[in-house]
């Protein structure tokens, strides 16, 4: 089934330290954006890739992308949720649409067309790994609860959405001014149920310096 892919990649990326738009870092040979959106390049299901970048940036990404006048571009805001409704304006269709982290380079495939499926059917769906490490719940550096960890994911991207529920949630966040922390949690602000796709460890985000390094390891293992 058919999608087109929405990519916020218009942050600054504080926690890596790096000085500059960690997306322009590299892993191996390319850059953590070039690897994140080959992912989708090279889906024959994917119809369109829309990505929200700072205007000062555009050029050098469109240096660093493979053919990236077949890549719609559109200027980021001061929030993530800013971006992904810059995506939404210029979007054309009425289909499946998902929201993709520009720093996860390491998606597979497999999970994007049980995303599209599910959100076919049920109208969202997440991306999402079971918690594998005890969580506890504490207040002032004290234990409250230890919480069952069999209820608990960590939620990834992409996310994916009917059109017209992703565009009804974000405009309805932007009219109560509602900031939240992905496009899942502005869909459950209607009500709308959010159905959860098992995804990978590997679907890491490139966060840390640290982060750098097990993708180093990751794609050495994809060639």
């Amino acid at each position: 089934m058919k999608y087109t892919v929405m990519i916020p990649a218009a942050g600054s990326g504080k926690r890596m330290g790096a000085g500059q738009n960690k997306l322009f870092l590299k892993i191996g040979e390319h850059p953590i954006l070039y690897h994140t959106v080959r992912v989708f390049q090279q889906d024959p299901q994917c119809e369109g890739i829309i990505i929200a970048v700072k205007p000062e940036e555009q050029t050098v990404i469109q240096e660093i992308l493979e053919q990236p006048e077949s890549i719609t571009f559109v200027e980021g805001g001061g929030e993530r949720q800013d971006s992904v409704a810059a995506c939404i304006a210029a979007y054309k269709g009425n289909g499946i649409v998902l929201v993709h982290d520009a720093a996860r380079p390491f998606l597979k495939s497999s999970v994007i067309g049980d995303l599209v499926n599910a959100a076919n059917d049920k109208g969202a769906a997440i991306a999402a790994v079971k918690v594998k490490d005890t969580i506890k719940y504490a207040e002032n550096g004290t234990v409250q609860q230890t919480v069952d960890r069999e209820k608990l994911w960590m939620v990834q991207t992409p996310q994916a959405f009917r059109y017209e529920l992703l565009k009804e949630a974000s405009d309805q966040a932007i009219r109560d001014g509602f900031l939240g922390t992905d496009e899942s949690m502005l869909v459950e602000r209607l009500g709308h149920s959010v159905q959860i796709v098992e995804s990978s460890y590997d679907n890491v985000k490139m966060t840390t310096q640290e982060d750098l390094a097990i993708g180093e390891i990751l794609l050495a293992r994809r060639k």
